[in-house]
């Protein structure tokens, strides 16, 4: 299709939507086309929608136009359905609205909800949405939906379409239809007789086709993603929820998903789990034959090659490493409502099992940490195997499912194909209860050799298990382009004409996602295969499972890890080509380079713990190398540097009441446009001048003799910075801190050459890291020498000094951030009278990398009475000094904060003083560190 109809969708378009909403840049779109499957198409058009109209509206101007397009939610999909040559449709933020009904028996949810966050909203109703995908802390309920997603515990009674209670959806001609509405209903049954004269007879055709009805009621006493949901058309005769559980599954094929009611399902308050070790996968299989009959919750298979693959990770079981190849293993889990019901469970398993043999166990624990650990072999099993992958091959996660009878046939059938077409480094494991199997492999696709491989053995598992096992191809990961070849094989030719028929009734035009589940190309899964080109150390291991995104602060203003990472790959197979490159590298320099907080967030969510922050850093040494004599000039000066800042925010300070905010705001921020963004901007909230002045003589004098000694560190940006004219608490954090430590009884130490001192985390950021190093190794050596080597505890008032600290020091230090350090030594020695008030809490990216997030709402809770963390934002997007010099970061990661602002907050805390300034801002409230907080509630024990 030529690129002018495109331009004209995108003329037609605009009428409506921003600039902003449409993305036409070549570059971006191969960026934004990318999902977590193994397939590339990049659209030639992306709108990102905001709104029910916007979709509608959208839909039919590509009608108009004669233009497919695709829905795409998390892009956490593996098979292929939310990729696109054409018009990729994703969705704003703006998608995330819920309703709790009936006590949390209901929730209506849009699709841009991230299921993880749908069961945190029923947790206080100990209820939950009954799909539990691995992705769920990613994936979005639209996805989940449109790929009848299942998961862990989820089996086949609790997936979307066995829990669908009404959905909101959009046809293909833009026709609105809420199936929970009475008069919507009526409207639609009025206008779109037809269609539900046709889906009426499709019901009618399955009930007068025995053997049809028959073979999809076996199918779907398995777990079955594969085609569309043919169980609708025997399990229901109103062709509005025919229509309504089509939908679920479809993979956007039939409409757009605009919103879902569920059936939630409880969220047992007791659990159990136990890990037991059999000789072989048949004495295994024979177990799950046996556990099937009994009420537990999961059982979670791993072949011997999978319980390999992780046996050296740190937390194993002792015994993992000297299990043979042969050993198979099972991962079991109960619920209940009370602990007697647990214990019932416990003696029904073990009464069950009592004549296999079991070599090796974990016996049935509710420990937290061993639990953890237990559902950490099973969840590291695909990352494992991405980890250790060759460099230009991908990883391929397959998902079948057999007849619980014959699991053990069909694992070794699965094992003899892996030898025979040398896939050693195959693992299977899988939710057993179902039959349904993961097999994880690595595959190259950059030879014609490699992807007849792929295809000879794809057409052997599809042969053993649709054929010799009448299983399904795909139990949970939906069929996509990759299963589509198969769907006639699996189905039958009957079965397959009746997919035929409902896709030409819901979609005539053939506009809505083609080439999935319905495909007439026997080839289409061995095209348009994804490269997977060298580029970085770093970021080679990255599987594109977009797992990084939700907590990305540049997520929706320029790039996430995940697509930081595909341009990079592209740049470098372009650069070893002697590609042209200059286009690319101007938009990857600002959309990867210089919006990137570079936090490492991104490495807690990856599965193969991928900081595609370090990447950039990296990248930035070229860029500030210019800037190298400056800044080694900074460090080796650094008491003038921090008293240049001092100065800068005094003369800040007076110009702000000579003329005013407005004209600060209008003159500086006028500069930086003038500038082209090239010098920083200016906030109201920018801090005053700190005038503390921190000597040892001051902090001892009244605790010379005291046992309880510390050492207090005061960051850089204490040391300068007080705090915004509208605070509360005008005291600069070093006075603070000074009190509290005080109060409680502390001998307070202060390094030597304080004013020289810093952590490297300013030069860090910006790649320089010979420069970072140094700082650091002074600063250590201080602290070395002032907490008398290691004895005393190290007090850093700020959490990313903290965190950067340990990371870097290579001598025992005991180095502590304001939370850890109140709740581990001040509280026992303090009288905390909590107020009866409503605050904010930030929780920075350094607070959670270092695991404090209960500990930091624990202690903000025993100070005042209602504590509101607000939703979305992971890290606040100051980044250093990228507030300033990139302030569209922070205004980004905090675009959701002021509206969960309640009125009567009037102000927030947190423990990082650079965030603070963003977080002030954003809110239009006042931030400030914990430790004021503490303070002002607490007095000394008499």
């Amino acid at each position: 299709m030529s690129n002018a109809i495109y331009q004209n969708l995108a003329d037609l378009l605009s009428q409506k939507l921003s600039k902003e909403q449409i993305i036409t840049d070549p570059n971006l779109r191969m960026a934004y086309g990318t999902d977590a499957s193994f397939y590339r198409l990049i659209p030639q058009l992306i709108v990102r929608l905001a709104s029910i109209d916007e979709v509608i509206f959208t839909i039919q101007m590509c009608a108009h136009v004669g233009v497919a397009y695709t829905f795409r939610a998390a892009g956490t999909s593996l098979s292929g359905q939310a990729v696109s040559d054409s018009v990729l449709i994703t969705l704003t933020d703006d998608w995330r609205n819920h309703e709790i009904i009936d006590a949390g028996r209901q929730i209506r949810l849009q699709p841009g909800v991230i299921g993880a966050d749908a069961n945190k909203y029923l947790a206080p109703y100990q209820r939950k949405i009954g799909p539990d995908p691995a992705s769920i802390n990613t994936c979005k309920v639209g996805g989940i939906a449109a790929n009848n997603a299942s998961g862990m515990c989820c089996g086949t009674a609790q997936n979307s379409y066995h829990t669908i209670a009404a959905m909101k959806l959009v046809l293909h001609d833009g026709t609105f239809l809420d199936t929970g509405d009475e008069q919507s209903i009526a409207d639609f049954r009025v206008s779109h007789a037809q269609l539900l004269a046709a889906l009426s007879g499709l019901h009618h055709k399955v009930a007068h086709n025995p053997e049809l009805k028959q073979r999809i009621e076996h199918k779907y006493r398995l777990k079955n993603t594969t085609g569309y949901a043919l169980n609708a058309l025997v399990d229901y005769h109103d062709p509005i929820e025919i229509l309504t559980h089509l939908m679920i599954g479809s993979e956007g094929t039939l409409g757009f998903i605009a919103e879902v009611t569920y059936n939630t399902v409880i969220e047992h308050s007791h659990k159990a789990s136990t890990f037991l070790v059999f000789s072989d996968i048949e004495t295994a299989s024979k177990a799950v034959s046996v556990l099937a009959n009994s009420s537990v919750a999961a059982v979670e298979m791993m072949d011997g090659r999978a319980l390999r693959s992780v046996a050296d990770k740190p937390g194993m079981p002792d015994f993992m490493p000297t299990l043979s190849i042969d050993a198979s293993a099972l991962l079991i889990e109960i619920h209940a409502s009370d602990e007697q019901e647990l214990a019932y469970k416990r003696q029904q398993v073990a009464a069950q099992l009592e004549s296999f043999r079991i070599i090796e166990s974990v016996t049935f624990t509710q420990d937290p940490t061993t639990v953890a650990t237990l559902w950490g072999i099973r969840k590291g099993m695909f990352p494992a195997v991405g980890a250790v992958r060759e460099v230009g091959t991908t990883v391929v996660i397959e998902d079948v499912a057999f007849p619980v009878e014959h699991l053990a046939e069909g694992v070794r059938d699965l094992q003899r194909l892996f030898e025979k077409y040398h896939y050693d480094e195959a693992i299977i494991f899988g939710h057993a209860l179902e039959g349904n199997l993961h097999f994880v492999f690595t595959q190259g696709f950059e030879s014609e050799s490699e992807i007849a491989r792929y295809g000879r053995f794809m057409d052997d598992i599809a042969a053993l298990v649709a054929g010799k096992y009448q299983g399904s191809l795909k139990a949970e990961h939906g069929t996509g382009r990759n299963m589509s070849p198969y769907v006639e094989l699996e189905w039958g030719q009957d079965g397959y004409q009746l997919m035929q028929q409902i896709k030409r009734i819901f979609d005539p035009n053939g506009l809505l996602n083609p080439g999935v589940i319905i495909n007439s190309d026997d080839q289409a899964h061995l095209k348009n295969l994804k490269p997977m080109p060298q580029a970085d150390d770093i970021v080679d291991r990255c599987i594109e499972c977009g797992f990084c995104e939700p907590v990305c602060p540049s997520k929706g203003l320029t790039l996430t890890p995940r697509q930081r990472i595909v341009l990079y790959r592209e740049l470098s197979e372009r650069k070893r080509k002697n590609d042209e490159t200059t286009q690319l590298e101007k938009t990857f320099q600002y959309q990867g380079v210089d919006t990137c907080a570079a936090t490492g967030l991104c490495a807690e969510r990856c599965p193969v713990g991928i900081n595609t922050g370090d990447l950039m850093k990296q990248l930035r040494q070229d860029q500030y190398q210019k800037f190298q004599p400056i800044a080694r000039w900074t460090a080796q000066h650094f008491s003038a540097t921090t008293k240049l800042v001092t100065t800068g925010l005094k003369i800040n300070r007076v110009l702000t009441r000579l003329i005013g905010d407005k004209r600060m705001d209008s003159t500086i921020n006028g500069l930086r446009k003038w500038t082209g963004n090239r010098t920083p901007g200016w906030l109201k909230e920018t801090p005053q001048a700190n005038h503390h002045i921190i000597t040892n003589h001051l902090v001892n004098q009244h605790q010379e003799d005291t046992e309880k000694r510390v050492v207090y560190m005061p960051s850089c940006a204490s040391r300068s910075m007080g705090q915004q004219t509208d605070a509360q608490d005008q005291r600069p954090l070093t006075q603070v801190t000074l009190s509290l430590l005080e109060k409680a009884g502390y001998h307070i130490i202060i390094p030597q050459q304080l004013s020289e001192l810093c952590c490297g985390m300013p030069y860090d950021s910006k790649g320089m890291i010979d420069i970072a190093q140094s700082k650091s190794q002074q600063l250590e050596a201080q602290l070395w020498q002032a907490s008398d080597q290691g004895r005393y505890p190290i007090l850093m008032d700020t959490s990313p000094c903290s965190k950067r600290s340990k990371e870097q020091f290579t001598r025992p230090l005991n180095i502590f951030e304001p939370v850890g350090f109140v709740n581990q030594f001040l509280l026992s020695e303090l009288e905390i009278t909590p107020k009866n008030e409503s605050v904010l809490l930030h929780i920075t990216c350094s607070a959670r990398k270092m695991g404090l997030v209960n500990d930091m709402l624990s202690l903000a809770n025993r100070c005042v009475s209602h504590v509101i963390v607000p939703e979305h934002i992971e890290c606040c997007g100051w980044a250093g000094d990228k507030g300033f010099t990139t302030p569209e970061l922070n205004n980004n990661a905090l675009t959701p904060l002021r509206e969960q602002v309640p009125k009567e907050v009037t102000r927030g805390f947190s423990n990082s003083r650079t965030c603070e300034i963003g977080l002030s801002h954003h809110s239009g409230v006042p931030y400030q560190s914990i430790l004021y907080l503490v303070d002002e509630v607490s007095t000394a024990k008499v």
